[in-house]
């Protein structure tokens, strides 16, 4: 059976598959699935159930890398997991921040990074551009992308570009709360994640 850690990673109820491999998300509410009618619905479980991948999943609404960060430390849960695959879909929520803590959340990413790399040097790392959602987009957005990339190259993480406008533009794939997508939008992230990552050979 798939184990789909979603909001409840310490569930032992359920059966795993050995030999499938564990892959882990370090994200915010848009990995963890909010807005969504059932977690089954978010992108990061239809790309795990559709390539039969153990799911590890312990996002956080309102993560990021320096936002919400003092009680929060997915990279050390991650890390306990041992997985085989690491997809990074962090920053969205470091644009609220970036007045405040400006060049510190780039000194975070990389500090992030280099812990994921130096305590998992099997493990293969995907990192995303940072997600958005909205169609005005602040200075930060960009600056934040282009500092997440900057670490990915650094650590030698596969880069999936363009997330960042992948629900762009379509009011109609958003949650009644108007920040969050909702199954439809997810469903088109899934399908946009897909086709990357078969383009990764994944």
């Amino acid at each position: 059976m798939l184990l789909s850690a979603c909001s409840s990673p310490d569930a032992d109820d359920v059966l795993v598959d050995p030999d499938a491999p564990v892959v882990a998300f370090y994200g915010d509410s848009y990995a963890l699935g909010t807005g969504a009618s059932d977690l089954a619905n978010r992108w990061s479980t239809v790309i795990c159930a559709d390539r039969g991948w153990t799911e590890f999943n312990p996002s956080v609404n309102g993560l990021g890398f320096v936002n919400n960060r003092a009680s929060q430390n997915l990279p050390e849960q991650i890390v306990a997991q041992d997985p085989d695959l690491v997809f990074v879909t962090m920053g969205l929520n470091d644009n609220f921040s970036y007045v405040r803590a400006g060049t510190g959340i780039r000194d975070r990413i990389a500090a992030d990074f280099a812990y994921l790399t130096s305590e998992l040097p099997d493990a293969r790392v995907i990192v995303v551009e940072p997600f958005w959602y909205t169609d005005a987009r602040p200075e930060s957005v960009q600056i934040i992308i282009d500092w997440v990339r900057e670490a990915a190259d650094a650590i030698g993480a596969d880069w999936i570009p363009g997330a960042s406008r992948w629900i762009e533009g379509h009011p109609e794939w958003m949650a009644t709360d108007g920040l969050h997508p909702n199954d439809a939008g997810y469903a088109e992230m899934a399908r946009r994640m897909d086709a990357e990552l078969a383009q990764l050979g994944l």
